[in-house]
């Protein structure tokens, strides 16, 4: 029979880096496509004693139904945490534990976003998140970004040329796919543009925890004195992706009606992966648990630059990043990039085109995004010393 789709998804595409897992699949390819969390890195040991215990001393909580603001002792956890950590939440503000940060664009964007309202995204931007304003009809504009995060002069024509902007969305930690890191001054100045024209600012923050290198800088929530600020935070790249929980933090106006739409979606977020997540904050070392993460990726980013310094042409230039788990890679003008990614999978080695990242995928990109936290050292080498090959060959 002929199948009818709603307007909503009927233009929506698979995602470039979802296909390209089909590809990754093989054991033959090396796959420097995935965003996943080294193997190394997840506590199996922690968790599979919290999970032992919870199942023997409180398996009816652990198994039953919850509510949906969340499991109430790591929303408590969570608060005091951010406040004392980050210096994050304000009297008006409240928390919510979600599915996923992934889930924190979506509650949000349907709570706040009619069909043609603008969203501002940095250009290049997650593809997850690009795709869930689609969803909701969103209109994209994007907004260039530069080595210190993104271009304010560009962000503030968009404000006065865009008369429906509900909010701007940015990573300003180790930005996927672009690695860069928002400077103090810029993220002080988007929140007063945000201020001035009276948008939202969606602040997206999964790779903050794992800077290598460098001075930290206090989140764009911290300064946000006017509820102008919705927080995403995630214990995805820290604990484990697979549980699905992560949270926002927002005025408690919008997380309310973003409790409301997540009463219609999913009911609650796991229970189970909540109290997990509740039991290794209470009962280990937090802290230290990051700083080892941190040691796993520095090493396996010096492997990876290192591997770049000596393989790849210089014609091929990236920045050098102080966190997260992507580089981002820049063929010469006039080189074919999606050319080159598709060579690269007949030499079995994945990586996603830049073009995947951008609002608008038709236009042209010369840029490539690699992965350095998935592949083992040994892969991850061999796999850059393939793409300087095929990079020589092309240029």
């Amino acid at each position: 029979m002929d199948y009818f789709f709603s307007d909503r998804v009927l233009t929506l595409k698979p995602s470039a880096i979802r296909e390209i897992f089909k590809y990754a699949a093989d054991p033959a390819v090396i796959s420097l496509s995935a965003g996943n969390p080294a193997p190394e890195a997840f506590p199996t040991r922690e968790l599979a004693e919290i999970s032992a215990r919870l199942m023997v001393e409180r398996p009816i909580d652990a198994l039953q139904y919850s509510i949906t603001e969340g499991y109430a002792p790591l929303r408590e956890q969570l608060t005091e945490y951010m406040k004392k950590k980050h210096h994050i939440g304000r009297d008006f503000d409240m928390l919510l534990v979600t599915s996923g940060a992934q889930q924190v664009m979506d509650l949000a964007t349907k709570s706040l976003c009619n069909e043609g309202d603008v969203v501002l995204c940095e250009a290049p931007s997650f593809i997850g998140a690009l795709n869930t304003f689609r969803s909701y009809r969103a209109r994209l504009r994007g907004i260039p970004v530069e080595p210190d995060g993104i271009n304010l002069e560009e962000l503030e024509r968009a404000l006065k040329e865009e008369s429906r902007v509900r909010f701007i969305y940015t990573i300003p930690n180790f930005q996927n796919p672009a690695g860069v890191t928002m400077s103090m001054e810029k993220r002080r100045g988007l929140y007063e543009l945000a201020k001035k024209y009276h948008v939202l600012i969606l602040e997206d923050n999964p790779y903050g925890d794992l800077r290598f290198e460098g001075e930290h800088i206090e989140a764009i929530k911290s300064i946000d004195e006017d509820g102008i600020v919705i927080y995403a935070g995630s214990f995805s790249k820290v604990i484990s992706p697979g549980m699905r929980v992560g949270y926002a933090i927002a005025p408690q106006p919008i997380i309310q009606k973003m409790v409301v739409c997540k009463q219609g979606s999913d009911v609650h977020t796991n229970i189970w992966a909540q109290m997990l997540c509740s039991e290794f904050l209470s009962n280990y070392d937090f802290d230290a648990h990051l700083e080892r993460l941190r040691a796993i990726y520095r090493k396996k980013y010096g492997v990876a630059a290192d591997a770049i310094r000596r393989y790849f042409p210089a014609a091929i230039t990236y920045h050098p990043i102080q966190g997260g788990l992507f580089l981002w890679c820049t063929l010469p003008d006039g080189a074919d990039m999606p050319g080159f990614c598709k060579q690269a999978v007949l030499r079995k080695v994945c990586v996603v085109p830049g073009n995947a990242f951008l609002t608008d995928e038709t236009l042209p990109c010369q840029s490539f995004r690699i992965n350095f936290s998935t592949p083992t050292d040994e892969q991850l080498e061999r796999g850059i010393h393939i793409l300087g090959d095929l990079a020589k060959e092309i240029l």
